[in-house]
Formats: structure tokens, C-alpha cells, sequence
């Protein structure tokens, strides 16, 4: 059983791109967290939460499996292969819609994202990816494979080389919200 620290979010807006970090000793989580971003134009801001759940399964008497997720709270006690969905929410207090909003999330160290797991429940946004520390971003990451007789092949990125969610939303109407999930998994 390992047991890990939780430390918090940063959230800071600048050219209205809000990215977010977490550090986490050994390995990595996410606490409940509150942020809040403003855009570059006047009266705009969000006010943005992420908050992390570890996945339950459990069998009834009949043997059917069920699915829970318990929330994440101090310290947190996971296990290699736990799943552990973070959940982005959001809400645009201000009067004003804020354009081109883009929220930057780090896979926490320690984790591994699930695959084609990231949602957005605003299908306007664009969800795109990084396998280099967030330094670049593409829908479907790929790598240079090196094959046993010389030839390179492009291949997909694997789960374990992706290092960073890029959520991309157009707009956010004034008075209205957000939300964005993923899927890791503990290494």
C-alpha cells in the first residue's frame, strides 16, 4: 500500500490560458482545489475546481460488479494500479463570455493517462495532448519507432508517453459552466 501527500492546485491566467500543476511527493494526486482565472479582457473571470476520485469496484452476492468513485480527501491511500478520475469544473461569473479559454492539465507523476478517457461536456472544445512536458500539442500523439532491421515506423504514442491535456473551449457564455473529465492510472 502507498500512502501520498496531496498538495494543492495553482491556477493563473495569462493571455487567457490557465494551466494547472500539482506536485505530489512519490507520486501524484489531486486535492479539491478552487482557482480562479481571468481573462485578458475586463469583468471576465472563471472560477475553476479539480477534484480527484478513486475508482470502487465492488461485486453484489449474484457476483455483478458495480462502479463508485470515492473522493480523493488528505492522504490519500492508492495502489499500483488504481484508477483515478479528475474531474475540471467550472464557471463563468461574469457578465461577459470569455473567448478562447484554454486550460493546460500536467498527467500527475506517478500516473498514467487511459486513453481516449478525456471528455469535455462542451463538445465546442478541443482536446488535445503533449508526450514532451507540455511543449507541444496534437489530437493523436505519435513516436518514431526504430524496427529490429532499421526501418522507422510512425507509431501511436502509448499511454505512458503523455504528459499533458490541453482542453481548448471557443467561448464560455456569461453565468454558465464547465466541465471536463480524465481517467489515470497509478504506476
Amino acid at each position: 500500500m502507498q500512502r501520498f501527500g496531496i498538495a494543492g492546485l495553482g491556477a493563473i491566467a495569462l493571455f487567457t490560458t490557465v494551466p494547472f500543476f500539482s506536485q505530489i511527493s512519490g507520486s501524484a494526486l489531486a486535492q479539491p482545489t478552487v482557482g480562479i482565472a481571468s481573462n485578458v479582457k475586463p469583468h471576465g473571470h472563471i472560477q475553476l475546481r479539480l477534484a480527484a476520485e478513486k475508482q470502487i469496484l465492488t461485486k453484489d452476492q449474484q457476483g455483478k460488479q458495480t462502479l463508485k468513485w470515492e473522493p480523493l480527501q488528505g492522504q490519500a491511500v492508492v495502489r499500483p494500479g488504481d484508477v483515478l478520475k479528475y474531474t475540471l469544473s467550472g464557471e463563468n461569473k461574469s457578465d461577459r463570455p470569455i473567448k478562447n479559454l484554454t486550460l493546460n492539465q500536467p498527467i500527475p507523476k506517478g500516473m498514467v493517462y487511459v486513453l481516449k478517457s478525456a471528455d469535455m461536456a462542451n463538445k465546442e472544445a478541443k482536446i488535445t495532448y503533449s508526450i514532451d512536458g507540455g511543449r507541444s500539442f496534437v489530437e493523436n500523439p505519435t513516436l518514431k519507432v526504430t524496427l529490429p532491421d532499421g526501418k522507422v515506423e510512425i507509431k501511436p504514442a502509448p499511454a505512458t508517453a503523455y504528459t499533458n491535456i490541453r482542453l481548448q473551449l471557443p467561448s464560455i457564455a456569461a453565468k454558465t459552466t464547465l466541465k471536463a473529465t480524465y481517467l489515470t492510472q497509478v504506476r
